[in-house]
Parts: structure tokens; C-alpha cells; sequence
């Protein structure tokens, strides 16, 4: 929950922080998307290699330290750039929850109950996610209200609301450090020793996935090795620079934000490409179960483009309805943000135990869920961004996030059962690089560039993200053909790529 509150609570800021910083929506979008995607992503791998080795509970509680007083340094941000920096570093400290929790649940549940439990734990994304803005809304009013001319230290509103939300995380890393750890794998017969030396992999994994450094890591490895890097790295160059020239520069008053977003991009690409060459030739078995696994791939971008329309419209809708229909700050909260608590969790504990439900009946049962969550949306988010009435907008706004939800336990559970369980935290690391460098990192920043070059047009930028429709549904139509020979063949693909089982 304190996740994704701290994630989300830019949604009910975004006004305000464009009017005191001087700001449009492309930096907005990009703030929100690609400057917390691409470093979330980057150190979520080794974060997830870590997770494989040491103590998750400890890991968590790290992370939970980091991102909270990253949180509330942004509320002592003066300027975008100041702002950007403290967002890097709620995403650097974010990317430790989610490879060390889905590592803890699937050991502390058995197969048959997975989705269902990782639906619980994401609900609270979604609860998060939805009171952020109810809190959000609550502090800017009253502190603005208390103080109309800035506070102490001159904070204004929204400045108050980052460190609301951030301080208590620092008290609940403390509770976090009292869980359980399991015995990994046990529960599903293959109980995994601990690793004598776990931070020398993190080490190496950090080595081979951060800039300049993975130039020298493919180097280790060989002349060819190097030569395919360095191939990857002009490669992914070009086509930053190549979009760059092609997207026309918005009526931003930041006029490097294209530029930046596409620089970001490109070294999160980059840096993800030359990480999975690594992994080829350290790890091959899990390389094989994952990057080299059509199956895996497709449920991951296929839920990936979920995700492509989830984020923007769950960030944009308190910004568009403030801004394009008049409501208030206070009313979003409880009529926006607690529904869309209610509508996540909802959806993705339903979403759960019905591809709990359906993989009793069919090996690809839990992929129709994923399919469900890209698909049914559609409706809900076209009559939301299109109706001049609020109230239509909230009651569309509540199924369109109701219906993606229902994706996410089903997509984590599958991507989980397709490797071995000394994977899962890496697996999960590689799951989530689809759900941010492609579902966070493209598009709330496609939402807000389209509108702020098509005259501050939110509704015409939130319903430009349903292109991804098409690419999900190529996607998960081909995942359900591969994944049930996938799933049944994992300890055998692992043993031909020389894994002692």
C-alpha cells in the first residue's frame, strides 16, 4: 500500500506542481513514468538476484527505508530537476518490494493458492493507489487552508503531502523486519540452500546492468561479447536519437523533456539488453526459462500493454477530471481515489481466484484473466475520457480499473510457474521490466505528450494509450498456445540448459 501511495500521489499533486513549477504534462507524464521506470527497472534486477540469495525480509525493509525518505525529500523540492532526482530514488528503493514479496509468497503458499495470494498482496497496490489521492487531496486543502502564503519552511501543499506520506513508511519498515523468512522452495519439494556469498551476485548483476559498467562486464567475457554490446549500445543510441528528431517538441516550458525522455529509455533498454546477454553466460538455465522462452515473453509484454493503459489512465484521471470537468480536489478523493481502492481490489482478488479457478480446468486457464484485463476496459475508458458528466466519469472510471486489475495476479502467478523456484525473484524482476519500461515508462508519457501538443487535450491523450490494444491481444492469444507445454516441461528445460535438479 505505502508502495503505491508514494507512487501515485503525483496523480492528485500533478495541477499543483504544474503551477508552481512551470510545468506541462509531457514533463508530468514523464516524471510519473519514465524517470521512476527506468531506475526502478534497472536496480530491480539485481534487487531480484539479491532477493534469490539473502533475506527477503531484510531486503524489503531496506527498500521500505529508501523509497519513503526519497518520498518525502520531494517535498522539499524547489524545481523540476530537484524533483526528478528524489522520483529516481523512490524508484531505486521501490524496485526491492515486489521481487522479494512474490519471492516470499511463493514460498509461503502452495501452488494452488499462489494467485490468489499474490492477488492480496497486490490489492494493496491498488488500495494505495486509490486513498493516495484522498490523502493527497486532504493534506493539500488543509494545509493550503492553514497556510494560503507557504507554511514552515515554506512548504505549500503539495510539498506537505510528499512528506505525509512518506514519513510513516520509516516506522513500518521496523514492523517489516518481523516477518517470516521461509526455507526457499520447500514448500514445493525442492528446498534451496541458502547462498554462502549472497551479495557477490548482486554485485555482479549490478556490474552488468548499470552504464557505463556493462561495457566493461561484456569485455570480461570476450571480444564477442563485447562487440554485441557495444553493437546494442549504438544500436539503442540511434533509435533514442532517431525519436528525438521524429516527436515534435511540445509547448513545454522544459523543451529537453523529449530529448529526456527518450535518453532515459534508451539506457534502460540498453541496460536490460546487455543484462540479458550476461545472463546467457552466467545463468544459462534461467536465461532459457526466461529470456529464451517464447512463453514467458508473451505473457510479460502481453500484460505489459495491460499496463500501457493502466498507468495512464490511473495517473491522468485525477488530473483530467480536476482540470476538464471541474471537480474538486477534495471530491476526487472520495469519489475518485476510495471507488478506485475498491474497484482494484476488487478486481484483481476476484481476477485471482478466478484463474486460480480456471487452471484447475485448463493449463492455460489463468491467461484468459490476462486477456479479460486487457479487453474489457475498453468501453469503460472510452465513455470516461469522452462524457461531460463527472458522475459518468467516476462510474466509468471505477470498471475500467475494476477490469485491468483483474490481470495482474493472473500474469504474476503465470510468469512464476513457468521457472524454478531459486528464479522467482529474478523472474519477477524480469516480469515487472514489461510492466514499467513499457506499461510506466511509455505511457503516462505518450498520454501527456499527445495533450500537451494537441492543446492540453488529456481526453484525446489518455484515449491515444488504446493502441496498445492490438500488440496485447498478438500477444496473449500466442501465450495461450505456448504456455501449458511451458509449464509442464520447466524442470526438463532447466536440466538441458545444465541445471542440477
Amino acid at each position: 500500500m505505502l508502495n503505491f501511495i508514494d507512487r501515485q500521489i503525483l496523480s492528485i499533486l500533478a495541477n499543483d506542481i504544474k503551477a508552481d513549477l512551470g510545468v506541462e504534462d509531457d514533463y508530468l507524464g514523464f516524471l510519473y513514468g519514465t524517470a521512476f521506470a527506468v531506475f526502478y527497472a534497472l536496480f530491480g534486477i539485481p534487487l531480484g538476484k539479491l532477493a534469490d540469495s539473502w533475506k527477503r525480509v531484510r531486503l524489503m525493509a531496506i527498500g521500505l527505508t529508501l523509497w519513503s525518505t526519497m518520498t518525502a525529500l520531494s517535498g522539499f523540492a524547489k524545481n523540476s530537476l530537484t524533483l526528478t532526482v528524489a522520483r529516481i530514488g523512490v524508484g531505486v528503493g521501490e524496485a526491492t518490494a515486489s521481487p522479494s514479496a512474490y519471492s516470499l509468497i511463493s514460498d509461503w503458499f502452495p501452488a494452488r493458492l499462489r494467485a490468489t495470494a499474490l492477488a492480496i498482496y497486490s490489492s494493496g497496490l491498488y488500495i494505495g493507489g486509490g486513498i493516495s489521492l484522498l490523502i493527497g487531496a486532504m493534506v493539500v486543502e488543509a494545509w493550503n487552508g492553514a497556510y494560503p502564503d507557504g507554511g514552515p519552511l515554506g512548504l505549500v501543499g503539495w510539498q506537505a503531502a510528499f512528506l505525509a506520506v512518506g514519513i510513516p513508511g520509516l516506522l513500518l519498515a521496523m514492523w517489516v523486519l518481523s516477518l517470516r523468512e521461509p526455507v526457499r522452495g520447500a514448500i514445493d519439494g525442492i528446498p534451496t540452500p541458502e547462498d554462502p556469498e549472497p551479495f557477490r551476485g548482486f554485485v555482479r548483476e549490478l556490474f552488468q546492468v548499470i552504464p557505463p559498467f556493462t561495457i566493461f562486464g561484456a569485455a570480461s567475457r570476450g571480444t564477442g561479447a563485447l562487440l554485441i554490446n557495444l553493437a546494442g549500445l549504438f544500436g539503442f543510441a540511434a533509435l533514442a536519437w532517431i525519436m528525438t528528431q521524429i516527436a515534435p517538441a511540445s509547448a513545454s516550458l522544459l523543451p529537453g523533456v523529449v530529448s529526456d525522455q527518450w535518453l532515459f529509455l534508451g539506457i534502460g533498454y540498453y541496460a536490460v539488453y546487455s543484462w540479458a546477454m550476461g545472463l546467457k553466460a552466467r545463468d544459462l538455465p534461467t536465461f532459457r526459462l526466461t529470456w529464451g522462452s517464447p512463453a514467458f515473453l508473451t505473457v510479460i509484454l502481453g500484460y505489459g500493454m495491460v499496463a500501457f493503459m493502466a498507468y495512464a489512465g490511473s495517473y491522468w484521471g485525477a488530473p483530467y477530471a480536476e482540470r476538464a470537468l471541474g471537480a474538486d480536489k477534495s471530491d476526487l478523493g472520495w469519489f475518485l481515489g476510495a471507488p478506485a481502492a475498491v474497484a482494484g481490489f476488487l478486481g484483481v482478488i476476484l481476477g485471482g481466484r478466478m484463474a486460480d479457478f480456471l487452471l484447475e480446468r485448463r493449463p492455460e486457464g489463468r491467461l484468459y484473466v490476462v486477456l479479460f484485463g486487457l479487453l474489457a476496459p475498453i468501453p469503460a475508458i472510452l465513455v470516461a475520457y469522452t462524457t461531460p458528466e463527472l458522475t459518468i466519469f467516476y462510474i466509468a472510471s471505477f470498471f475500467a480499473n475494476m477490469f485491468s486489475a483483474a490481470a495482474l495476479g493472473a500474469a504474476a502467478a503465470s510468469s512464476q510457474a513457468l521457472v524454478l523456484p531459486r528464479m522467482r525473484g529474478l523472474a519477477t524482476a524480469t516480469f515487472f521490466l514489461s510492466t514499467t519500461l513499457i506499461g510506466l515508462g511509455l505511457g503516462p508519457f505518450m498520454a501527456g505528450y499527445v495533450s500537451a501538443t494537441n492543446g492540453d487535450n488529456l481526453s484525446l491523450g489518455v484515449l491515444s494509450t488504446l493502441v496498445a490494444v492490438p500488440f496485447g491481444l498478438v500477444l496473449l492469444l500466442l501465450a495461450i498456445k505456448l504456455v501449458p507445454a511451458a509449464g509442464a516441461s520447466v524442470v526438463e528445460r532447466a536440466r538441458a540448459a545444465g541445471e542440477k535438479v
